[in-house]
């Protein structure tokens, strides 16, 4: 939860780079006003959080959180260089899920406007070969969203029994194939581990190759599951909606963009629950409002400008302000 520090800026803030996706959604989702304070949690390259931090002068305040050293070093460098007070934001190592404790330790406690949630891995870190995230890009098979520290996707690969493979694969992957997959891959491990995103895509790609009739990858639910499993993407997420609702003012808002289906669906009924929709008996009085009903996706123009972004979706609520209570 340090500060980022000049000697990683220096090292791995140009190898940095990110499209920030649905960003006009995005900042007229959270309506930035000047003296604001706004909480970034997946700061990424600071483009979103610039955004809102220009819009909240004078006076306004970004807290950004990441769990990527690179991605610190390169928002700290996008805003210096956008020449904002150094005292209107602060920039964190760590979590989202310990949004709480940061938020508190610079003073902001309850008093944020807006928070943003950007959900997912960066461009930087799935076509950076030596993160291991992606399979089109032979590479160490680590998939951790923070390189310092934490099991990398080989340990879990060359580690876990068969069924408890199989039951990730399947639970954040959403494979049909699992059990197959889990199979070869503790067949393939007692002659050597595996160490290499090539080598494991293309064990995936002969267990549950479907003879071309599918538009992605076969690997592609695999190295999805495990990237969730070795960095606990669901669990943190689902620890840091409610800590959001805590830390926003009243009237204050909430936006997450998600990309896949496990991730929305958690946005999805945890907004629910906390607007009391369908007269939910574990929420009787409701602390946000759906501002989407249904998710903000991406215009053909961001589209074709980005097709990263065509599986981004927005959703935003607002917190409640007391005496509607």
């Amino acid at each position: 939860m340090s500060q980022t520090n000049s000697t990683f800026n220096i090292q791995h803030s140009t190898l940095f780079h990110h499209v920030s996706v649905l960003p006009n959604e995005v900042r007229e989702a959270l309506q930035p006003q000047p003296g604001g304070v706004y909480l970034d949690g997946t700061l990424g390259g600071g483009g979103h959080a610039l955004a809102l931090l220009q819009a909240a002068q004078p006076g306004g305040r970004l807290i950004g959180i990441d769990a990527d050293p690179a991605a610190l070093a390169a928002a700290r460098e996008r805003l210096e260089a956008a020449q904002l007070p150094p005292e209107s934001y602060s920039l964190h190592h760590g979590r989202f899920a310990e949004m709480a404790t940061i938020a508190h330790g610079t003073g902001a406690d309850h008093l944020v406007d807006g928070i943003l949630l950007d959900l997912g891995v960066s461009s930087y870190q799935i076509d950076t070969a030596e993160r291991g995230f992606a399979f089109s890009n032979d590479g160490p098979l680590d998939m951790r969203l923070d390189p310092t520290h934490g099991p990398t996707a080989a340990d879990l690969v060359n580690s876990l029994d068969e069924v408890a493979l199989a039951d990730i694969i399947f639970r954040y992957g959403e494979e049909r194939g699992s059990r197959r997959v889990a199979r070869l891959i503790a067949e393939r491990r007692k002659q050597a581990p595996f160490t290499r995103t090539a080598e494991l895509a293309a064990l995936v790609a002969r267990a549950v190759s479907r003879g071309g009739r599918e538009r992605i990858h076969p690997a592609t639910r695999t190295f999805q599951a495990l990237r969730i499993a070795v960095n606990g993407e669901l669990d943190q997420l689902e620890a840091a909606l409610p800590q959001a609702v805590d830390l926003l003012r009243d009237g204050g808002r909430l936006a997450v963009i998600s990309f896949h289906s496990l991730e929305d669906r958690i946005v999805k009924l945890f907004f629910r629950a906390e607007s009391g929709y369908g007269g939910s008996a574990n929420e009787q009085t409701p602390r946000l409002r759906i501002i989407t009903k249904k998710p903000i996706e991406a215009g053909e123009e961001e589209l074709a400008a980005n097709p990263r972004s065509r599986s981004a979706k927005l959703r935003v609520a607002e917190k409640i302000t007391e005496i509607l209570r």
